[in-house]
């Protein structure tokens, strides 16, 4: 998405993946967060070239118990469409990189971008649907009320070089602020940046609330 200038304002910086589990742990805090103050999302591009992953015994295996851990630490919702669905579907592939488009068509086209993000991970978690088809993904958009035709060719024009670009420039920020991986909130107010520790909040959207809440006051 693209990155706004905020050195005059309070402003939060996501970096998350679409294929994360802690990042859609961590949805209800980026919801939240969108309420106080902006929001500015950078994908880190998680499971893309070499690091894609086809579904079978191996990534259900190493996934299933961090969904589990995840859904106990935040009440985030799985469902058994993706347990006994898309985690038992070997033809299914894992890749950030269909999604990422998708979430960059949406913000170009309308500026919901974030919308796009929790309605696939939504998709992806819930309902088990494979969100690296682009089929799929474009059913997402017109459910959030895009034009089929425009988010097609935003889609398009997003090719391999804007998605790498995109992917780099969150990597940077990330590595920028000291940050670890995904999700990570890094806070900017007056050009400084300070990361937050997701850890303490999740599952606790209304202390966040007020921890947020406390900055814009400042």
């Amino acid at each position: 998405m693209n990155t706004r200038n905020t050195s005059s304002t309070t402003a939060l910086h996501y970096i998350y993946d679409p294929l994360c589990g802690w990042c859609y742990g961590a949805a209800p805090l980026a919801a939240v967060a969108r309420e106080i103050m902006p929001v500015i999302g950078h994908a880190g591009g998680m499971m893309m070239g070499a690091n894609r992953q086809q579904v079978g015994p191996a990534l259900r295996n190493y996934v299933m118990p961090y969904d589990h851990r995840i859904a106990e630490l935040t009440g985030q919702p799985f469902g058994d469409d993706y347990f006994s669905g898309l985690l038992l579907d070997d033809t299914a592939v894992f890749d950030s990189a269909p999604p990422i488009r998708a979430i960059l068509a949406v913000e170009e086209v309308s500026g919901r971008g974030l919308d796009m993000l929790a309605r696939l991970q939504a998709a992806h978690y819930v309902e088990g649907k494979r969100v690296a088809d682009e089929d799929v993904l474009q059913s997402l958009a017109i459910e959030l009320g895009l034009d089929a035709d425009a988010f097609a060719r935003a889609y398009a024009r997003i090719g391999e070089a804007e998605l790498q670009r995109h992917i780099a420039a969150s990597r940077r920020l990330l590595a920028q602020v000291g940050g670890h991986g995904f999700p990570t909130f890094v806070l900017e107010q007056d050009g400084r940046l300070e990361v937050l520790d997701t850890g303490r909040w999740l599952g606790e959207p209304d202390a966040w609330r007020e921890h947020l809440a406390a900055y814009t006051h400042r």
